[in-house]
């Protein structure tokens, strides 16, 4: 029996039928000589932490494309589908942008692709050796980290204020689509897996092994590029990324409650609903766009 004929297609969350998202075609101007401090207020240590997650995005969208992709063909309700679509053509989109801003970081720091190269290996080993529903849940799980970063970058202006205009304008273009299409995946999910005690086991554990093994690979690595720059012992710098990250402004410290929501039995992304965000999305997008992208062309 199949997948799609054993398990029961939940009913779709509202919110979601409600935002549908959209395939842009966006590319940034990112200066080569402020890759290491783009971020301003945090310095370069802070800068490198976003850097280390920006080397991640690339070779994780496309994994999360796979995943959703896998059941695309599954789902039965027509809105669902051209969302999952949309989905997939989003997340090319930040590949190829974050692809662009990664070679700046590989240029400046050579150790930047040991990493990715490593994080490739590593999702090229779990989707050869998982199931499809375990990679979708670890999808779900990534997909639920990004989206409290995204929320994080969008809901305090104090996190990007003096930042580069370039790199800025490219993580508030990632965070918006992030947030646009954050139900999107977990949909897929629920009308592929259900809702019962078994979907709950396997999603539940997607995000605990997905949290550990992204910052047990970001983390090292992250500190050798603060090496590699000479700011390890950079008392200074380190107080300003701290106060970004878990002090003042607290950018890390405000995903840990909305983290743990993820394992209520009826949890849903759109649970927290910051549409509001979106408001001014393509007038904000239209500087940046260089040609139509026609959404039948991003599967």
């Amino acid at each position: 029996m199949s997948q799609l004929q054993s398990v029961k297609p939940a009913s779709r969350n509202r919110k979601s039928e409600s935002v549908m998202p959209t395939r842009r075609d966006l590319r940034f101007d990112l200066p080569a000589d402020r890759v290491q401090d783009w971020v301003g207020n945090g310095g370069v240590q802070f800068t490198h932490l976003m850097n280390a997650m920006s080397l991640v995005i690339p070779v994780g969208e496309r994994f999360f494309i796979d995943a959703v992709r896998h059941y695309r063909d599954q789902i039965q309700d027509p809105e669902l589908k051209k969302a999952a679509t949309a989905f997939i053509g989003q997340e090319a989109m930040h590949g190829r942008e974050h692809d662009q801003y990664n070679a700046r970081m590989i240029e400046r720091l050579p150790s930047a692709a040991v990493f990715e190269r490593r994080v490739k290996k590593l999702l090229d080993t779990f989707q050869a050796r998982t199931p499809p529903s375990m990679r979708l849940s670890s999808t779900i799980a990534l997909e639920h980290l990004t989206a409290l970063m995204a929320n994080g970058l969008l809901a305090d202006a104090r996190v990007t204020e003096n930042a580069e205009p370039g790199y800025h304008a490219l993580w508030r273009w990632h965070a918006l689509e992030e947030t646009e299409h954050k139900g999107v995946a977990y949909d897929v999910w629920e009308a592929t897996q259900g809702r019962g005690p078994r979907a709950y086991a396997i999603r539940a554990f997607g995000l605990v092994l997905a949290t550990a093994i992204f910052w047990s690979m970001v983390v090292p690595h992250y500190l050798n590029f603060v090496r590699e720059e000479g700011r390890l012992t950079d008392l200074k710098g380190w107080k300003s990324a701290y106060d970004m990250a878990f002090g003042r402004i607290g950018f890390l410290r405000r995903m840990v409650r909305p983290w743990f929501d993820y394992f209520r039995p009826d949890f849903h992304p759109w649970d927290d609903d910051n549409s509001r965000f979106l408001e001014g999305i393509e007038q904000f997008s239209a500087p940046y766009a260089r040609r139509q992208a026609p959404l039948q062309t991003a599967a």
